[in-house]
């Protein structure tokens, strides 16, 4: 019985080992000093924001009373049809971009020679250039660019490198392939939100490693940066998460140690792998970069860590917050104000980074 014990003991001691020194990653507490451009502070919320919010109770009526296995199908189709594009103007054109399946979306009158590679949002494991058109018709039309807005492969289908691997593929034939064929880009830029935020600086690190040409900037929105879960705001922010914290609440009851080793096993990347958590790789020579994030949402702390220490590597990185918006309030826009003016912010970095 002693052995047995002393067997066991020892068996546990490996796994803390391993998880705690491969798994996790290094400490990144030292980042989580206030950073940035807050704005919307002392300000109550916009009536249109807490229409918002009311509205955040459809994502849990798609899914209430269906078999899980057919959960992430009926959360695709929500996402591709919670935001429609109510304006005629903009074109869609369907591509194919290195065999990365995209559209190019083209506000009236933009300069197809500017192009800007949108990576949408959805967990890995939904989402679209469909489900994105609100925001990339946007980025077109206050980026003055033609956007690639790609249809990267998706979890479970598909594994994590998948998507990152498209990612790359297109913004390689981004810079000498426009809407009318191929012609070398004058400007090109790159942006995303939330898991498509991650995708967009784990590529721009890419970018400088590989030796390609940067982009003049790039953009993230709420991104997660930290696939090893260490960011306090993933617990302290569940409960004013209205979008997030709903969704998620019963996988934070689950222990971190066991969602490291889910993840490690599924991915076949440590998480703390800069390829999937930004945050833990060099952080130096990086293209100018603005962050968006609400201090409210769980993924908050995933973005000033890794603005933090993009800033102490000497990257430029501007960092602006809002202090209780929901997670990606931008595709609210035009309804919602906060949305407005934060995409007004954005257009302002990417004109006068031309």
């Amino acid at each position: 019985m002693t052995l047995l014990l002393l067997s066991l003991l020892a068996l546990l001691a490996v796994f803390w080992a391993i998880e705690m020194i491969y798994l996790r990653g290094a400490d990144l507490s030292a980042f989580d000093q206030a950073v940035g451009e807050r704005r919307s502070i002392g300000k109550a919320a916009s009536a249109e924001f807490k229409a918002v919010v009311a509205s955040l109770g459809e994502i849990a009526a798609v899914i209430q009373g269906t078999p899980r296995r057919q959960h992430v199908a009926l959360l695709r189709n929500y996402m591709d049809n919670v935001f429609p594009v109510t304006e005629t103007t903009t074109q869609f054109i369907p591509v194919d971009a290195a065999g990365v399946a995209a559209e190019w979306v083209l506000a009236p009158g933009v300069d197809s020679r500017r192009r800007l590679l949108y990576i949408h949002g959805g967990a890995y494991t939904m989402g679209s250039p469909k489900s994105h058109r609100r925001l990339t018709s946007k980025f077109s039309e206050i980026a003055n660019a033609a956007v690639l807005a790609i249809d990267y492969r998706l979890m479970p289908e598909h594994p994590r490198l998948a998507g990152i691997e498209d990612c790359r593929n297109a913004y390689r034939w981004l810079l000498d392939h426009g809407p009318g064929g191929a012609a070398p880009a004058t400007a090109v830029f790159v942006a995303g939100d939330s898991a498509g935020g991650n995708l967009t600086l784990s590529l721009i690190a890419w970018i400088r490693d590989q030796g390609w040409r940067a982009p003049n900037a790039a953009v993230a929105l709420s991104p997660a940066t930290d696939g090893s879960l260490g960011s306090p705001s993933l617990k302290n922010n569940l409960a004013t998460d209205p979008m997030l914290g709903p969704l998620f609440k019963a996988l934070a009851k689950i222990p971190r140690s066991l969602l490291l080793w889910g993840s490690w096993l599924q991915n076949r990347l440590r998480p703390c792998d800069p390829v999937v958590s930004p945050v833990f790789g060099d952080l130096a020579n990086l293209p100018p970069l603005l962050v968006q994030a609400s201090e409210a949402e769980m993924l908050f702390d995933d973005s000033r860590r890794y603005v933090n220490k993009a800033l102490a590597a000497g990257s430029p990185v501007t960092f602006q917050t809002w202090n209780h918006m929901v997670h990606v309030w931008q595709i609210y826009h035009p309804e919602l104000p906060e949305g407005r003016e934060a995409l007004e912010e954005i257009g302002k970095f990417l004109q006068a980074r031309s």
